[in-house]
């Protein structure tokens, strides 16, 4: 047999006691909704990896965008900047790493090193840019900001931190203007 335990156990197994970073992406409220043509996982206990997603359905994505208390939000430049500012406070304060990040008019990609979960990190950045958004008066109080939950995955190898890194600066297309 080839190598000795050592050798293989660095080859084969990763110890990490935290993965490297988190990729973590979430919407802005109403812009993916379940049952149109980009598909979508199930939330209610059946998000499992391999699972199959819920395809088209114009039924379902009619029926859903009925059910929306307000239009979708498309984020414009100003209050893209205003959503990376704050997540870019928030890494400040939490002394978390931020790696990338890529604001869109209807979605954001963040790669993060922290010690926290993501579930919980993406929860504070979703508050902190909603209150700076209201605080700016680019978005009304009373308005959703966010589509429910959101992505976040936890990238063990530094092949899947880069690939999550070109993802986010470059994988998005075109920049977007600033003004």
């Amino acid at each position: 047999m080839p190598g000795n335990a050592a050798q293989m156990s660095d080859s084969i197994w990763d110890d990490n006691e935290r993965p490297l970073a988190y990729f973590i992406t979430f919407r802005t409220y109403g812009t993916w909704l379940h049952g149109d043509k980009r598909t979508s996982v199930e939330r209610h206990g059946r998000n499992i990896y391999g699972s199959e997603k819920i395809g088209l359905d114009p039924v379902f994505s009619v029926k859903m965008e009925r059910n929306m208390a307000y239009e979708p939000l498309i984020l414009d430049a100003p209050q893209r900047a205003v959503v990376e500012s704050a997540i870019r406070k928030v890494c400040v304060m939490r002394s978390y790493a931020l790696v990338a990040i890529n604001v869109r008019t209807n979605h954001a990609h963040w790669v993060v090193s922290a010690h926290e979960p993501p579930k919980y990190i993406m929860s504070v950045f979703k508050a902190n840019a909603t209150r700076e958004l209201r605080e700016a008066g680019l978005v009304p109080r009373d308005r959703r900001v966010w589509s429910r939950g959101g992505s976040t995955r936890f990238l063990w190898k530094e092949r899947h931190l880069e690939a999550a890194i070109e993802y986010t600066i470059n994988g998005q297309g075109v920049d977007l203007p600033k003004f």
